[in-house]
């Protein structure tokens, strides 16, 4: 099916759910500048940092409750809830002042901010038959990129203005998507039965190896993705010496890549069995970042950056559908929850480790990068049953 025939495919509901995400996505105004403005009001760095860390523990709550939510109380109904939850703790936190109140204020923020995630992942994975859904995700990743590659600027505009306007302009975009969730977003499955027992799902999902086997695989390419924000840039910066620009221009070229390249090549990529395309992507993540080590001029670390670039752009829009199609469907939302779960909790722990070694040994990360995208790649390739 040529890629318009595709687009025209998609059904109203889709493009509601692509809608709403953009909106939602741009509106993330706080947690880029969430640093900047606990300093602003008199915080030191590291008290700042430590309360961005709250946003991670957030994350990792979102992920596993959403999921459950997805499938418990419907789709739909846990985007609403993260919406309107989400605007209300962003307007609470904007008016705390000591301390302690912010770092609760931002776990509970995060945690309402991301637990529409594994149902937004479940629903659109109802929405669309399993030939199509690849093609769904990557348009869905294509909106999330476009509301990511506006809001840091519009954000920056309104905190020249006032830091509440970026509190403000961050719980309006959440309510807006709210009300079109509850009047526009189909509910999708429910499917979370009375006479479950506790737990289940997850025991369920413990014995699927194939499952647990990608889980693994997300995790370490996960922890090398993270390095993105943190140690390559400590190396850019402080290693090299070069501009603070640099590395936003390094930032901005691996945004760019995905915009205009990531629709074509999911285009060609998506009638291929998943799983071994999703390792090849895991694979030039970690080589990507493993030749950051011998790279110390702009041109070859733009080069690196191509490299993990197409390693994210081969694999990210087969990760969700994959998970769609292996998860079994009364457990589907709990499936996401779980995949979201990898991604937080290489959030929580990714940056930290990273910047460990990076201090002690700056050539023991970048080889382990490497590593690591090898181990994600070969666990892919572990027999672990047949495909659905």
């Amino acid at each position: 099916m040529r890629f318009r025939d595709q687009l025209r495919s998609l059904p109203p509901a889709v493009w509601i759910l692509l809608g709403g995400t953009f909106i939602n996505r741009v509106g993330q105004f706080v947690m880029p500048f969430l640093v900047i403005y606990l300093t602003r009001i008199g915080y030191s760095t590291a008290k700042a940092g430590l309360a961005l860390g709250a946003y991670g523990l957030g994350h990792v709550v979102a992920s596993s409750l959403g999921g459950h939510l997805a499938d418990r109380i419907g789709r739909r109904n846990t985007i609403v809830l993260s919406m309107f939850g989400s605007a209300a703790s962003m307007m609470a936190l904007s008016q705390a002042r000591t301390y302690g109140l912010i770092v609760v204020l931002t776990t509970i923020t995060a945690a309402f901010g991301e637990l529409y995630r594994p149902a937004s992942h479940a629903l659109l994975a109802d929405l669309m038959p399993p030939d199509q859904r690849i093609f769904s995700f990557a348009i869905y990743r294509f909106a999330i990129n476009l509301g990511v590659a506006a809001g840091p600027a519009m954000a920056g505009f309104l905190a020249e203005h006032s830091f509440f306007y970026l509190f403000a302009g961050d719980a309006l975009t959440s309510v807006i998507y709210g009300v079109i969730a509850v009047f526009a977003l189909p509910q999708g499955l429910k499917t979370y039965e009375k006479g479950e027992r506790t737990g289940e799902a997850l025991r369920v999902a413990i014995r699927d190896r194939r499952f647990m086997l990608f889980l693994l695989a997300t995790l370490l390419a996960a922890l090398v993705d993270m390095q993105m924000g943190s140690t390559f840039a400590l190396h850019v910066t402080n290693t090299l010496g070069f501009q603070p620009r640099i590395y936003g221009l390094l930032i901005s070229l691996n945004a760019l890549l995905v915009i205009t390249c990531e629709l074509v090549i999911i285009n060609a990529t998506q009638r291929l069995s998943p799983r071994p395309v999703i390792a090849l992507g895991y694979l030039l993540w970690g080589l990507g970042f493993s030749l950051t080590g011998i790279a110390h001029t702009v041109p070859l670390l733009a080069w690196t950056v191509v490299i993990w670039t197409f390693g994210e752009m081969v694999s990210s829009p087969l990760i969700a559908a994959y998970v769609a199609e292996i998860a079994p469907e009364r457990y589907r939302g709990r499936y996401m929850g779980l995949f979201v779960t990898a991604w937080s909790v290489a959030l929580c722990i990714g940056p930290p480790i990273g910047t460990f070694v990076f201090e002690r040994n700056p050539a023991a990360l970048w080889a382990a990068c490497g590593v690591l995208g090898l181990l994600s790649a070969a666990l892919l390739y572990t027999p672990a049953g047949p495909e659905k």
